[in-house]
């Protein structure tokens, strides 16, 4: 009872994020009311082992006793401390130097925020800031990538390139452009490394000298695009737009919301191809999705520029309530401590090899088109054609036919609605969860292949 009474309340009166409101009315929530480990509980009893991790986030499992006892602690000794007026709380300046420390080189400087939205907004707001007061005002123009995902705040949502984000709010603004994705799969240029990389920075060459290199004040990209479906970008395609960006005279952001943390394997992405760029900006797994909070990494070159520009006495008029939240502070070092000496970032690079290899032998499913991974992100493309990849028609609705036969395999994974299965085990996995993971997620595919509404359309 308890629990439809929830149900009816939600319907009643919760806004979900990023979803189709009437239909989730009609639909009902899944109420959850328990985790440890991999594993959530709902509430009609069913343990669901969860292969995304949240949202991307929680990589250090549900239940870690030692981030309850930080969190805990920090709210008895100060539960509060604002950032304004030039004070400052212990946890969030130790933590702010541990980011420092672990990033990659040059990015000593750290703003926190609520999470990656609004770390989004705010490097926009830093950027826009550093040219004003550098003498560089036309340099307003930014460029994203198609696909990516970069919030969907007031500003961010424009430079996110997924429709969904700018249908019906006035967005992109006339400022925001986007370029082609690197995404092998679909390449016009076909799925040599090499030639996708040289076609992605001679598009981003197009769209600077498009808008006027004076014009361009930044690119901002995701390492591996994630809610784009997982799309991984050939190696070395980073390094290039990196060095792109700094041969245009234009700021590179990283944007490590999804894959910092050791997503990808190392603690940040652009540690594999050894790149530093002028702004990163971070979220989820800085915490573990325990508590909420983002940041924003910036370079002593954007940082100086800032601090030097303007009046020494104006403040810079950006900052929020809470940013550098000391409780969420203290959260975040302890999940560091737990990557590290906890040995959770060892653990997820060890599981590696397994969800690849897993992934791997799926490629011969009817409905497993083309298979993507990095670290322990993965990606399944369904089609209804291998042949000429072709997707399965919108009224067939995959997406939904893929997460009901999970949720009745105790599976939860991303199913996007053009039919990609997004993953993102946590990191503490073991073994033993992986290939129960893996033999699931087989069963689920079987299961939709066993629709007939499916077999009929398959080529």
């Amino acid at each position: 009872m308890q629990s439809n009474s929830l149900v009816e309340a939600d319907r009643r009166h919760l806004i979900h994020p990023v979803a189709a409101y009437r239909a989730h009315e009609q639909r009902g929530a899944t109420v959850l009311t328990s985790g440890k480990g991999m594993y959530l509980t709902d509430a009609a009893g069913n343990e669901l082992l969860d292969a995304f991790a949240g949202l991307w986030c929680v990589n250090i499992g549900y239940g870690q006793e030692s981030v309850v006892a930080a969190a805990t602690e920090q709210m008895r000794r100060l539960p509060y401390a604002t950032g304004y007026f030039s004070f400052a709380s212990e946890p969030t300046i130790r933590l702010a130097e541990k980011l420092a420390e672990l990033s990659p080189p040059g990015l000593d400087r750290v703003y926190f925020t609520l999470g990656g939205s609004d770390a989004i907004d705010s490097a926009i707001r830093f950027i826009t800031h550093f040219y004003n007061v550098t003498g560089r005002p036309t340099k307003k123009q930014m460029i994203a990538l198609d696909k990516g995902y970069h919030g969907s705040s007031s500003t961010g949502a424009g430079l996110t390139g997924l429709p969904v984000f700018h249908r019906a709010f006035d967005l992109p603004r006339a400022w925001q452009h986007h370029i082609p994705a690197p995404y092998p799969y679909r390449s016009p240029v076909g799925d040599d490394p090499q030639a996708i990389i040289d076609h992605s920075v001679a598009q981003l060459r197009a769209k600077v000298e498009a808008l006027g290199a004076e014009n361009v004040a930044a690119f901002f990209a995701e390492p591996v695009q994630g809610s784009a479906g997982v799309i991984v970008p050939p190696r070395g395609w980073l390094r290039a737009i990196r060095e792109t960006c700094r041969e245009l005279d234009i700021l590179f952001v990283a944007d490590e919301v999804i894959t910092g943390f050791g997503r990808t394997g190392p603690m940040f992405a652009c540690e594999a191809e050894q790149v530093s760029p002028d702004l990163m900006t971070i979220a989820k797994g800085l915490t573990a999705g325990y508590a909420p909070m983002g940041a924003v990494l910036m370079s002593e070159a954007v940082y100086a520029g800032i601090a030097d520009g303007a009046d020494p006495t104006t403040p810079i008029g950006h900052g929020g309530t809470y940013s550098g939240h000391p409780v969420s502070a203290a959260v975040g070092l302890e999940v560091l401590s737990l990557y590290l000496q906890g040995g959770i970032l060892a653990n997820g690079q060890a599981r590696v090899p397994e969800l690849a290899a897993g992934l791997d032998a799926l490629r011969d499913h009817p409905l497993v088109g083309d298979v993507r991974q990095a670290g322990m992100l993965g990606g399944l493309e369904l089609v209804s054609d291998k042949l000429r990849k072709t997707r399965f028609a919108p009224g067939l609705g995959i997406a939904d036919r893929l997460s009901q036969a999970a949720y009745k395999r105790k599976l939860i994974f991303r199913a996007f609605g053009d039919g990609t299965i997004g993953l993102a085990p946590a990191l503490s996995c073991n073994a033993d969860e992986m290939s129960i993971l893996l033999d699931r997620l087989r069963a689920t595919l079987d299961d939709v292949l066993d629709q007939r509404e499916v077999r009929d359309v398959l080529v």
